[in-house]
């Protein structure tokens, strides 16, 4: 299969300098490009003069995660896509494991690595971890990871496995899919367009997998960090996204009823820590959730399965009433 590693950027030079180097030595069974998103440091110039192997495409403006790829994909011909961050560092071999698994299930979609941290190369990395999953309210949370709770890598997740969503850190994907399911939707700007993504695969009758034997390290944070309050925004609103364009049923609109009642009990929390910033940005994202709500509802109608793919019914009450803070202490069935 022709693969494409594509990584999108925007102002991100020194990401370039640090860890560009590392994805052309360790894929060589890959086209590398490096997406450019209307970037005003001297990314472009940067790479065409040191890494002359390496494709630029040229984005017209900063449409974000989703629109970005979008754009960027769309004329390339490769069989598999490889959505992969700026500020990741592969490991030899990284890519084999993930491609090997797409050629021999045919019904996989979709497929991840195991998701380390940078800084703390025994612990998962935040986004993604080993395989990502949502509760009934849309909540995302990981093998290795829930809510701010990290685990050690000790292998006990090291056996590959269906989830819901692969990072957006290092997504890949078949290019066929990728196109009938309609790609990322540019709504979302950036945060959580990949869980809408995968669950939409799930929806169509897809499997995404979690590939241990492939092992990154992702910094996180190195477009927005987790106490910007677009993050915030983006993230709170996004979510509301997702549970009303995936999630089956009529109770749809009961769930979101309590996410809303949550997300505010959140805002409250933001408050009184003295994060006001924060707190706005909840209330942004309600009133950015209510304008956008009937669009995402059209979109529902198109795309919607009648499969329940959430095995949790809340993440929250299981992590902060039960105090369950790791994956291996919740009773989650494979899909």
């Amino acid at each position: 299969m022709k693969t494409a590693v594509v990584i999108l950027n925007w102002n991100g030079v020194e990401l370039l300098k640090k860890f560009l180097s590392s994805v052309i030595k360790f894929s060589p069974e890959a086209n590398i490009y490096v997406a450019d998103n209307a970037s005003t440091d001297n990314s472009v110039k940067y790479i065409k003069e040191n890494f002359q192997e390496v494709k630029v495409i040229q984005n017209k403006e900063n449409g974000g995660f989703a629109k970005g790829y979008n754009e960027a994909l769309a004329d390339l011909r490769e069989d598999v896509f490889v959505l992969l961050n700026s500020d990741v560092e592969v490991t030899q071999n990284w890519l084999q494991p993930l491609l090997k698994h797409l050629k021999l299930n045919p019904k996989t979609a979709a497929v991840q690595p195991k998701i380390l941290n940078y800084k703390r190369k025994d612990y998962f990395e935040y986004a993604g971890a080993a395989g990502g999953y949502i509760d009934k309210l849309a909540f995302p949370y990981c093998r290795g990871r829930i809510f701010d709770t990290l685990e050690k890598d000790e292998g006990q997740y090291n056996d590959i496995c269906s989830v819901l969503w692969a990072s957006g850190a290092c997504l890949v994907i078949r290019k066929k899919v990728y196109e009938e399911v309609g790609g990322l939707d540019e709504d979302y700007f950036a945060h959580q367009e990949e869980i809408d993504l995968c669950w939409r695969i799930n929806n169509a009758g897809y499997r995404v997998k979690f590939i241990p034997n492939s092992k990154i390290y992702h910094v996180g944070g190195a477009t927005l960090n987790a106490m910007n309050p677009q993050k915030t925004y983006l993230n709170f609103r996004n979510s509301l996204f997702n549970l009303l364009k995936n999630s089956p049923g009529f109770q749809v609109y009961l769930l979101i009823f309590f996410r809303l009642v949550l997300d505010g009990i959140a805002g409250i929390k933001f408050f009184l820590e003295g994060k006001f910033k924060h707190t706005w940005a909840i209330v942004r994202a309600h009133f950015g959730f209510y304008k956008r709500a009937p669009k995402m509802y059209k979109k529902r109608k198109k795309q919607l399965s009648k499969k329940q793919h959430v095995q949790i019914k809340s993440i929250v009450w299981k992590y902060y009433i039960e105090k369950k803070k790791k994956f291996s202490d919740l009773k989650q069935k494979e899909f």
